[in-house]
């Protein structure tokens, strides 16, 4: 018996991680127990084995041979910051690994994975600024089909940014990057680069 194939995008629902479990291009929300769609594709089903213990089908989604890499929980990506908030800052994933990203994937960098340390104390707007490009990893993918980014990690954070005068700014610090047209510093999470 053959399911028929619906396509279906990151983010959606198919199924209950009771009655399902989640193969390739799928991917089991563990705190509502529910398998997502990871990659846009078709929905696939494979019935278990006769003797596998778990009884239960797999699902898959068979993405489109065109698609370039998916973000997946683990991995780096690079990602342009669209908008920062009081308490999260949007981004368009440009990048993940080395591997120019062909879909548009959204990501979300919230206040508490800015940075390891003092994470009560982060301001989103003296970490990131619209228009700066960033190194994050994947941590899942989060709600309203956004990947959950962190950069709290020494290598990562902003890896590039342009100051208020346009000059591609250098960093000084942990915490400060400086326009070279200007000699203004600015704040920044910054990415330790090259260790």
């Amino acid at each position: 018996m053959k399911e028929e194939e619906e396509m279906v995008t990151p983010g959606e629902v198919l199924g209950k991680g009771t009655e399902l479990k989640a193969g390739k291009g799928a991917y089991l929300s563990p705190h509502n127990n529910t398998v997502y769609a990871a990659l846009t594709g078709r929905r696939s089903l494979a019935p278990p084995s006769p003797e596998s213990p778990d009884q239960r089908p797999t699902v898959e989604v068979i993405g489109h041979k065109a698609h370039g890499p998916v973000p997946e929980p683990g991995c780096v990506v690079i990602a342009r910051v669209t908008k920062v908030m009081a308490r999260m800052a949007s981004a368009d994933i440009m990048c993940v690994g080395s591997k120019s990203v062909r879909e548009k994937f959204s990501g979300v960098i919230r206040q508490q994975d800015v940075r390891a340390t003092e994470i009560d104390k982060v301001d989103m707007h003296s970490s990131f600024r619209p228009g700066d490009i960033v190194k994050a990893s994947v941590i899942s993918l989060g709600d309203a089909r956004a990947y959950y980014l962190s950069t709290a990690q020494n290598e990562l954070g902003v890896v590039s940014a342009e100051s208020m005068a346009g000059g591609t700014m250098v960093p000084v610090s942990w915490t400060e990057m400086q326009c070279p047209l200007t000699g203004q510093i600015e704040q920044r999470k910054v990415a330790k680069v090259g260790a």
